[in-house]
């Protein structure tokens, strides 16, 4: 690099190279050349970025050895974690966004760099202590918080298509029930997307019978894989009978008696199977 950064310089500098990498590997020795100074400097300085992302972004941690080196991994606060929920509660109370049959418009929102991100890193902290290997969704509209879910976890993501394509070389596909339309569908993954015995999450944007979770769930099975959860932007109160049991939603959509649409807050918790 140019000139010798101050310490503040070399702070800032390793904090954004760490934030804006989730879950790489950085050496110690590597930060050491790029800046200049001692591996031992670089080791004071990382404490004090340990102690300021504690307060709430996320954790450091040091692998010890000689192929060893120091991680960030995002674990938002409780209390910026519930800011999202009711941040997003509130946007979607808006009497603009009601459809008809009961729906919200919401693509707006998935599609945004900002609340992706901000789902994204909501998923990751949920499943990080599960250990998963892969982030699974079915496309399309699944694929930017999944892809952001996958950032936050370090993982690869895995996307379940609507139709095989041979580009992906030999696949699975099975057929399913849609949930919602009582349709049957079909639902494709290549051969090579997953590695046997692994763990896995699914990421979507929208549950209402379980239909679509659980067919990725039976594709999934074929790939003898154990899937540990199922994460949505939003579900719906009723069926109350899901198709699938083990999943988290950040919002659910209610229909009152008169008709009215009423999003409600979820339970923060995960249950896994």
């Amino acid at each position: 690099m140019g000139s010798r950064m101050s310490r503040s310089e070399r702070v800032a500098y390793m904090t954004a190279r760490l934030v804006s990498n989730p879950s790489r590997l950085f050496g110690l020795g590597d930060f050491a050349r790029e800046l200049g100074v001692a591996r031992s400097t670089v080791s004071e300085d990382l404490a004090l970025i340990r102690s300021a992302l504690a307060q709430g972004a996320g954790g450091i941690h040091t692998l010890p050895g000689a192929a060893g080196g120091v991680v960030y991994t995002p674990r938002p606060s409780s209390e910026h974690l519930e800011m999202i929920r009711n941040e997003l509660v509130s946007e979607l109370r808006s009497p603009a966004r009601v459809l008809p049959g009961g729906f919200l418009y919401m693509t707006d929102l998935i599609f945004s760099p900002r609340w992706a991100e901000a789902f994204g890193a909501y998923f990751a902290n949920l499943f990080e202590p599960c250990a998963p290997d892969a982030v699974v969704t079915i496309e399309t509209k699944g694929i930017p918080l999944a892809l952001m879910t996958a950032r936050g976890l370090g993982k690869p993501l895995v996307i379940i298509r609507r139709n095989s394509r041979v580009t992906e070389g030999s696949s699975v596909s099975i057929n399913y029930v849609s949930g919602s339309s009582s349709r049957i569908q079909t639902m494709s993954l290549p051969r090579r997307a997953l590695e046997p015995r692994g763990k896995v999450v699914v990421v979507d944007d929208f549950l209402r019978g379980g239909g679509t979770a659980s067919g990725s769930r039976d594709l999934l099975a074929e790939f003898d894989v154990e899937v540990l959860g199922t994460a949505v932007v939003a579900s719906t109160e009723e069926p109350r009978e899901k198709l699938v049991k083990d999943y988290v939603s950040l919002v659910e959509i209610r229909q009152n008696d008169d008709g009215a649409i009423e999003v409600v807050s979820s339970a923060p918790g995960l249950p896994v199977s």
